[in-house]
């Protein structure tokens, strides 16, 4: 595989290379990108259960206390 390299900026969006540069419609390009931060993306995952079925055995039972006036 042949390599040529272009050195091209981005607007809007759009990779825009020099007007000077033709290259055939359709053809697969490669993008490069040096001294780029990449920033990391987090994925915060729910537990799962592993028997759906058991869902009912986890209801949150919610009860108040009353205050206490001795304290």
């Amino acid at each position: 595989m042949n390599v040529t390299t272009y050195e091209a900026i981005v607007e809007n969006g759009q990779v825009k290379l020099p007007e000077s540069v033709r290259l055939p419609e359709h053809a697969l390009v490669y993008v490069l990108l040096p001294d780029l931060e990449k920033s990391r993306t987090i994925h915060i995952r729910s537990p799962r259960l592993k028997h759906p079925e058991q869902a009912a055995e986890f209801v949150m039972v919610v009860t108040e206390e009353k205050p206490d006036a001795t304290v």
